[in-house]
């Protein structure tokens, strides 16, 4: 699954889950656009990211502003010349009961979430349809299939996201472009090591795997998208959770 002279942006792709599908296409020889709503963040990833041997770039972005959208876009075919690879990765969450959930925050979380897909892959489309050629990769959420208590506003931006990807899939098939999901469960990061281990064990129980899994197990699905050998691929959600939804 080479990605050798590819161009890929990932979103929020400074930390965390976002930075291991950054490595994870970097080590197949794709060229990385970092974009995040820290400059500095996605400036100190971009310039690890080129010991690849690969070129790279960071990007200030807020996805859910349509004009930085655009401006970045145009900032990346200036530098790249092409966009092959969007991963819509930039997420929030402010959790809170539905009854006591402040508009602002579904505001955000809806804006980050699922507007910034929209806004992000609109651009990308505009690209893409003209190689003939894309692969669009959203990352959404056990939580769009099964709901979470206290994430109203979360589970309703990742549920958004697959039926976006479905229709975007359905709409661009014919010109070259895959859309695609991926569904990360319960996955190994800072907050998840703050948890106290009563909770944690909680958690656990609900994973027949038994395990959290890591940022490089959500990287991993994500290259399979990503990949050439996937082009008869599309419209369709991996669920990375160790069973936890099936």
């Amino acid at each position: 699954m080479e990605l050798k002279g590819r161009v890929a942006l990932i979103t929020g792709g400074a930390r965390g889950i976002g930075k291991a599908i950054a490595e994870c296409f970097a080590r197949r020889g794709a060229d990385i656009v970092v974009a995040d709503i820290s400059y500095d963040s996605a400036a100190e990833t971009a310039k690890e990211l080129a010991a690849y041997g690969i070129k790279t770039s960071a990007l200030k972005l807020d996805v859910s502003k349509a004009d930085e959208v655009a401006a970045g876009f145009g900032e990346i075919m200036s530098q790249f010349g092409r966009l092959d690879i969007l991963v819509n990765n930039a997420g929030i969450t402010r959790d809170g009961l539905l009854l006591r959930m402040k508009e602002e925050d579904w505001d955000a979380v809806i804006g980050i979430n699922l507007k910034g897909v929209f806004l992000c892959s609109k651009e990308a489309v505009k690209v893409m349809v003209k190689q003939k050629y894309g692969r669009i990769i959203n990352i959404a959420s056990v939580v769009a299939f099964m709901g979470n208590p206290g994430q109203a506003n979360y589970s309703a931006s990742k549920a958004g996201i697959v039926g976006l990807t479905k229709t975007t899939a359905k709409e661009y098939a014919s010109r070259g472009i895959t859309a695609n999901a991926v569904a990360p469960g319960f996955i190994a990061t800072a907050m998840t090591d703050a948890l106290a281990e009563n909770v944690r064990q909680e958690m656990l129980k609900s994973i027949p795997a038994g395990a959290f899994g890591t940022a490089g197990d959500v990287a991993n699905a994500v290259a399979f998208f990503a990949a050439p050998e996937s082009s008869y691929v599309t419209g369709q959600v991996i669920h990375v959770n160790g069973g936890m939804y099936m």
